[in-house]
């Protein structure tokens, strides 16, 4: 779409060939412009579904600007222009709701929900236990996720906005409607012909998890204070008196219900949510209609298991009555309705106190920071340490020893500190002081090239070394049961071990001295460490902890060189032109295999029976003609018969490329339990999902 210039003369010179007057001529125009510039924004904010791009969008706008500078008397209370640009407000007005926006009960596990149905089921004089009457009756629920945000009522007239109220003490609540009209996913006006003379759309206003962290990130880097979740940035956001800033913020809107409605009524609450889709709206994603209660409880614990996964927060699910008949009947308790209930989670975010700063070193050498902390309860779990990431982190936040921190933690994430309450220093916090030396070995410490990682150079440094063996006996290299990380720090502080070759010097008779280990558990570990001799190459490759090598750039590797001795000899260039690797790969590959001890090392493994070359098993072809040939594929969260290497190896014998990141090429995502942040984003590019079980049926399906 091209620029069009300078609209109002376009417009003007229109007219003139066609004998229209320049004023109507304009007004046609920003009429078009205001429905066009509606569509596309409702297309974009709500059904994520662009048919623009961003440059023809804003030459649209531009040239409605352009008219309305030209023409103020055609300036429309829902033209997109004027979601920004309202002068700020001196104080916010207080709104009496024409309909109490009221609370809700919570309830916290399956046996607390089942006794709300009771409830209701004993107030409509219905017997608990006859699932027959229950059915008769129509009693069917919703389930929504409880969008965590702030609480907003929105009233149409006439299929125009007219007005944004806070929840406030659900009976008066404070007018925003200066900041709410900057939300692109708010409809200035109504769409579609079902369209009454007054409505009253309840929602939740939102800031995503993708735009809480970039906010926090700019917030940082301007010395302001963090936000200590999603939530509290979208309400500060909202309450702001200059809209400007409200615009600025990543806000969005989900309606879950209606107040006061001056037309025909739904007939359900699943009715109403699919007419708030109809006129606009973004609803609630995913929200379940459902018969029986057991699987309202089955879809609660579903949401729980997605929650890391979202790109918003959720604090629970909401669980409601579907029939408005039954709705009425139920009523009022106190200041919650009968006829709904709120599933509650765990909370991801708190606060304590940030006791001492530690510091680790890994298997590379890099030294981490870890907070110390007054146990608290996050997610369900007690915290008493959480990740910092690094010393230049620490002194971009601020954050200081002594210091009350805002502590996250979702799903199976590491706790980590995401910044101070600066507003709770009393003066005695101190300042962390990066270490010069290397706590295990007090060799000092060198700097990474973006000054963002210390390491220890020391090849010998004990705590390196421990870290080392620690990850050679993982599940993800030689998967060495029984040698986890309790026993390898005990076996090194014993003298028994140094380094990886000395894994498999281990004796029984060496273990039956130490305390815990008889004849039985001494002789279990050698045989496991004995069987892990014969693992795959890329598992050996992966063990040896060369810096920059996952667990698939070793599956490459291992297929390209066939044997480790090859791998030792290897060039830059040569490692370079593996596919999907580069430049700083091969250097470190290359850096590893010219250390002198490396290469005793590998020498010793082979002389210890350790295979390093890979086995005729491991170079079977894989098929060129199934489901999965040619395919992308990545593995993501717990699976319940593979561990997640397995699962890689799986695909790849069948025909796929098993990836580590998803991106608009892959074809597949094999989630299990617990998927992070590769399910939302699967989801978000609209990349197919398969659970395990849906990957086996795949390839077990007949051709046909």
């Amino acid at each position: 779409m091209a620029d069009t210039g300078t609209s109002a003369d376009a417009a003007a010179a229109g007219a003139a060939a066609g004998g229209v007057p320049a004023a109507a001529a304009a007004a046609a125009r920003v009429d078009e412009l205001v429905a066009e510039l509606s569509e596309h924004a409702w297309r974009y904010y709500v059904l994520d579904s662009p048919v623009i791009d961003d440059a023809k969008y804003d030459t649209l706008m531009r040239e409605l600007q352009e008219l309305e500078a030209a023409h103020p008397e055609l300036v429309r209370a829902d033209s997109p222009s004027q979601r920004v640009g309202a002068q700020p407000l001196a104080a916010f007005e207080q709104y009496t709701h024409r309909q109490p926006m009221l609370s809700l009960a919570n309830a916290r596990n399956a046996e607390e929900l089942l006794g709300w149905r009771v409830r209701n089921l004993r107030y409509l004089g219905i017997d608990p236990g006859s699932a027959e009457a229950a059915e008769a009756a129509g009693l069917s629920y919703v389930t929504e996720p409880k969008i965590d945000g702030l609480a907003m009522s929105l009233t149409y007239q006439d299929g125009e906005f007219v007005r944004a109220v806070t929840r406030g003490n659900g009976v008066v609540g404070e007018d925003v409607s200066h900041n709410v009209r900057t939300i692109g996913s708010v409809p200035m006006r109504l769409r579609g012909a079902r369209i009454p003379a007054f409505v009253e759309v309840r929602g939740e206003v939102y800031m995503s998890r993708s735009g809480f962290e970039r906010l926090n990130e700019q917030r940082i880097e301007a010395g302001q204070p963090v936000f200590m979740n999603p939530r509290n940035a979208a309400a500060g956001s909202i309450r702001q008196m200059d809209p400007r800033l409200a615009s600025s913020r990543p806000l969005g809107f989900f309606a879950y219900g209606l107040g006061v409605l001056e037309g025909d009524p739904n007939a359900s609450h699943s009715a109403a949510l699919a007419w708030l889709a109809e006129v606009g709206f973004r609803t609630s994603p995913d929200h379940g209609l459902h018969d029986s209660i057991e699987d309202v409880v089955v879809c609660c614990e579903r949401w729980e298991a997605r929650r890391p996964s979202l790109d918003f927060e959720i604090d629970g699910v909401v669980v409601k009555v579907d029939h408005s008949d039954l709705q009425a009947e139920l009523g009022v308790v106190g200041r919650d309705p009968r006829w709904a209930i709120a599933w509650k989670f765990a909370p991801t975010t708190a606060t304590t106190k940030l006791r001492e700063i530690g510091v680790n070193v890994g298997r590379t050498g890099a030294l981490t920071p870890f907070a110390v902390l007054d146990p608290v309860v996050v997610g369900g779990v007690t915290v008493r340490m959480a990740n910092l990431h690094n010393a230049y982190d620490i002194a971009r936040k601020d954050i200081r020893v002594g210091d009350t921190v805002i502590v996250q933690r979702a799903g199976d994430v590491i706790p980590q500190v995401v910044g101070p309450v600066v507003d709770a220093r009393d003066g005695s916090e101190v300042p962390f002081v990066a270490p010069t030396v290397c706590p295990s070995c007090t060799v000092p410490v060198e700097q990474s090239e973006d000054a963002a990682v210390l390491r220890c150079p020391n090849p010998r440094c004990p705590a390196k070394g421990k870290r080392l063996i620690e990850h050679f006996a993982g599940r993800a290299a030689m998967d060495i049961d029984g040698l986890g990380e309790k026993n390898v720090y005990r076996f090194v502080d014993a003298g028994l071990l140094r380094s990886i070759p000395d894994v498999f010097r281990l004796t029984a008779e060496d273990l039956m001295g130490l305390e815990g280990f008889g004849e039985i558990s001494s002789t279990n570990l050698v045989t496991a460490i004995q069987a892990s001799k014969q693992r795959p190459l890329d598992r050996l490759v992966f063990g040896l902890g060369i810096r920059h090598v996952g667990d698939r750039v070793a599956v490459d590797l291992a297929r390209r060189f066939r044997s480790l001795r090859a791998l030792l000899d290897a060039t830059v260039e040569e490692v370079a032109a593996v596919p999907g690797l580069g430049q700083v790969i091969a250097e470190s590959v290359v850096e590893w295999s010219s250390d002198p001890d490396n290469r005793e090392l590998v020498r010793e493994l082979e002389e210890l029976g350790v295979r390093t070359e890979l086995a005729e098993k491991d170079l079977a072809t894989p098929v060129v003609d199934g489901p999965l040939a040619g395919k992308s594929v990545v593995i993501t969260g717990t699976l319940e018969t593979m561990s997640r290497g397995e699962a890689q190896d799986f695909v790849e014998r069948h025909g796929a490329r098993a990836t580590g990141s998803v991106s608009k090429k892959t074809d597949y995502l094999v989630a299990g339990e617990k998927a992070g942040s590769k399910l939302a984003k699967a989801e978000q590019l609209g990349v197919p999902v398969l659970t395990e079980q849906q990957l086996l049926d795949l390839l077990a399906a007949p051709e046909g």
